[in-house]
This record gives structure tokens, C-alpha cells and sequence, in this order.
């Protein structure tokens, strides 16, 4: 197991995760798609495969020879024009992905999914993550899925941006009434959590929900960050649920436009769990929320 193949490793838990590999002794090569080389800038020695998830015969060419999979690969936001749809980067992509790993004869693969991921969830991503799902759980691969909630540290696209906002903005809009609950969780364990279910047989045919230890709503997540930034707790405006929706429907064609149909819906939800068999199976101690940001954003 110490040749890994990584797809998504120029992303945010990507680089955490080859990070994480290299700290361990495992020989990593990442699948790089035309121009984002550049992101895997110092990441000390791994191998780059020029590629893409939706391109089967890159994948088997860059896979041979090695033993692991972690597959990370995911979008947030879909381009259709593109052809950069949930559905073929989450559910074909996986498939793809899996069928070279058999190929090459891989003998553990590693799958990122997303918490809120279940038959009939709300949101197209979701139900795309879970069919990717399925897939994987039919494969004759050893196999580990992690589902994280919302993941945070330097560089993240959710807290920074929180941070961002609180720094700018003599008010900060907060959707509907921000009593939504997520978990946030420290990148580097989930970063870990991926590494060693590698080594780990207990883990095999295992699918792990992964929080922080506390769920927190919106509104007190804001309060944290602005207390981690040093900052007074910021004043909040609420946008009404309804017109945030309808103004979505229509803006969301806009790339400027935060926010997609899907992605409200997915605000909507909680977004919590019960972490224990994460933090347990995978010996790591849960940080508190409030430590973990103090130390992203002091």
C-alpha cells in the first residue's frame, strides 16, 4: 500500500491529504488536470499525471503501479456548458475512477462523499454523491467512504469566507433565520482520517459520518469566527428564506452569483452527526471549535 494515487489533490483537503501521505512514508502520485500543476507547489516529492477523471484511458495509464486510490474529486457548483455536471464528475467520474483501480489490480480505494448524502435527499448533489455511492459499495475493492460535514482551515472556501465578510462588511447577511446546525472539521483530520484507513483493515466496507464535536448554528458560527479573528460579534442582517430563493432562481446563471438553486437547499438542511466512530476507529482527538479556529484565523 505505499504507491497512492490521488485524484483531487490540488484541492483545499487534497493538499492536506498529500500532505498527510508524504508525513507517513506513502509514495504519492496525483492526477493533474492541464494547468493546475502549479497547486501542488510545495508539496516536497510526488509524482504529477496529466489527467482527468472523465478521461478513462488517462486514468489507467496514470494509475498503473500503484496498490491505493483515494478519490477526492468533487464539484460544488456545476458548468454545464462545459460539460461539468454533477452527474458525470460525481457518479461517472467515481465510476471511471473505480474501473482503472480494478484494472491496475489496486487493493484499497478511499472514498471523499459529503454528510446529508442518502436516497432522496433534497439536493441534485447529494443524490449524485449517494449514487456514486452505491457504486462503490458494489465494488470488489476494499473499500472506506468518509462523509464530512462543512471543512475548515487556511485556504478553505467556507470559513475564510466567513472571515472575509466579518472583515469587510459593517453587516453581515445571514440566510433566513441562520439556525441551520453544521459540524465543522479541522482539514487535518479529515486529512488523517483518509491516510489511515489505508493501513487500517477495521475500516474496510465502513462508511464514516465526520464532524467536529459540536454542531453550531450559522449565527454562532459567525459570532466564533469574528471572536477568533479578535474581533466584537458582528452585526447581522437576515434575508428573508423566500426572497433569497427566488432571487437565486434567477441570479444563480450570473458567475458572480454566490449561490446556486442546489447549494440553498443544501443551507436549508441540517448538516450534523455522530462523529465517535470516526474519531475512535481513526485514534484522533477532537479538537474543540473554538480551538481550531483561533488557530486558522489568530
Amino acid at each position: 500500500m505505499r504507491r497512492v494515487f490521488v485524484t483531487g489533490g490540488t484541492g483545499f483537503v487534497g493538499r492536506a491529504v498529500v500532505q498527510a501521505l508524504g508525513a507517513e512514508g506513502y509514495a504519492v502520485r496525483c492526477l493533474v488536470r492541464r494547468g493546475s500543476e502549479r497547486d501542488l507547489r510545495g508539496l516536497g516529492a510526488i509524482e504529477r499525471v496529466e489527467g482527468d477523471v472523465m478521461a478513462r484511458q488517462s486514468l489507467d495509464e496514470g494509475m498503473a503501479g500503484c496498490n491505493a486510490v483515494i478519490h477526492l474529486v468533487g464539484i460544488i457548483r456545476e458548468h454545464p456548458a462545459s460539460g461539468v455536471t454533477f452527474e458525470r464528475v460525481h457518479t461517472q467520474g467515481t465510476i471511471n475512477v473505480l474501473e482503472a483501480a480494478a484494472t491496475v489490480g489496486a487493493r484499497r480505494y478511499v472514498h471523499m462523499s459529503a454528510l446529508g448524502t442518502r436516497v432522496g435527499a433534497h439536493s441534485r448533489y447529494h443524490r449524485t454523491k449517494w449514487a456514486a455511492e452505491e457504486v462503490v459499495r458494489a465494488s470488489p475493492i476494499p473499500w472506506t467512504i468518509f462523509r464530512p460535514s462543512i471543512i475548515y482551515g487556511r485556504g478553505d472556501g467556507f470559513v475564510s469566507m466567513l472571515a472575509g465578510m466579518i472583515e469587510r462588511l459593517p453587516v453581515v447577511p445571514v440566510i433566513g433565520t441562520g439556525r441551520q446546525r453544521l459540524q465543522p472539521v479541522p482539514v487535518a483530520h479529515v486529512a488523517q482520517g483518509f491516510v489511515r484507513a489505508l493501513a487500517l483493515d477495521a475500516s474496510v466496507k465502513h462508511t464514516y459520518d465526520v464532524g467536529g464535536p459540536e454542531p453550531v448554528t450559522m449565527v454562532d458560527l459567525l459570532d466564533r469566527v469574528a471572536a477568533a479573528m479578535g474581533r466584537r460579534r458582528p452585526l447581522k442582517a437576515h434575508a428573508p428564506l423566500g426572497l433569497v430563493r427566488a432571487a437565486t432562481s434567477v441570479l444563480h446563471r450570473f458567475p458572480g452569483y454566490p449561490l446556486t438553486p442546489d447549494q440553498l437547499l443544501m443551507l436549508e438542511e441540517e448538516n450534523t452527526c455522530e462523529p465517535g466512530a470516526f474519531y475512535e476507529t481513526f485514534g484522533l482527538v477532537p479538537v474543540p471549535l473554538s480551538t481550531g479556529l483561533t488557530a486558522m484565523l489568530a
